[in-house]
């Protein structure tokens, strides 16, 4: 039988592991990163998406370092879960392993199972590290979630983890400088039956093209042409 004080010791256990696992991250990330905030006071106490580009391998880190909070929902791609390190950070922060060349349903339920509960979702729209150094095209995921949960997304810019970049100072024993950059929390309203698909693809790039205003130029990839990042960038 399981009881409910049960739930609470693992539930302690495991936000003191995650406070083990944040100190070293941070302490780590320190020694080898200059981490510069921007907006980030507009993160609300309750519930939110937050949405981020995705560069490198330490964009997760990053993040880590700039949040204090202990709610944290944070999907993750399955190849990682056998990983010495992004699989242990994966485990400490209760991560939801998700398989990102498929739409995964089990996981997506899982979230908005965790979402129900309360807490940060940290995801980032195109699934997987960019290529490019740039933006890349997003998947529809975010915007299912914040549709169905009511969550509202906060659009967050980080420049400065691509990988190869990293390596290099690394190598030079230079620290990298990260710039993390929040924008305005704004809402995703999906309805239901004819035209789902197309209102989750306007609001897909809704919260592409706001996360793209927060970067530079050489960032924005396929958006850089989209007509709402151009609108959001003139106003």
């Amino acid at each position: 039988v399981f009881h409910p004080q049960d739930r609470c010791a693992c539930c302690k256990i495991g936000r003191m592991r995650y406070r083990t696992l944040r100190s070293i991250v941070r302490f780590f990330m320190k020694l080898i990163t200059r981490i510069e905030v921007h907006g980030m006071e507009k993160i609300p106490a309750g519930n939110v998406i937050m949405a981020a580009n995705h560069l490198g391998r330490l964009d997760t880190a990053v993040l880590l370092c700039v949040l204090d909070r202990e709610d944290i929902i944070m999907p993750i791609a399955e190849k990682y879960k056998n990983h010495p390190i992004f699989g242990a950070i994966g485990r400490a922060a209760n991560g939801i392993w998700l398989n990102r060349f498929e739409a995964d349903y089990s996981a997506l339920r899982k979230i908005l199972e965790r979402m129900e509960q309360g807490g940060l979702l940290i995801i980032a729209p195109e699934g997987t590290r960019s290529r490019t150094e740039a933006m890349q095209e997003a998947k529809m995921g975010v915007a299912f979630l914040a549709g169905k949960s009511g969550y509202p997304v906060l659009p967050v810019a980080v420049t400065g983890t691509e990988d190869r970049g990293v390596v290099e100072n690394l190598k030079h024993f230079r620290r990298t400088k990260i710039v993390v950059r929040a924008g305005d929390l704004f809402n995703i309203e999906i309805p239901k039956g004819k035209g789902r698909e197309e209102a989750m693809r306007k609001a897909t790039d809704e919260i592409m093209c706001r996360i793209g205003a927060l970067l530079p130029e050489k960032y924005r990839g396929v958006y850089a042409e989209h007509p709402r990042l151009k609108e959001l960038l003139s106003s």
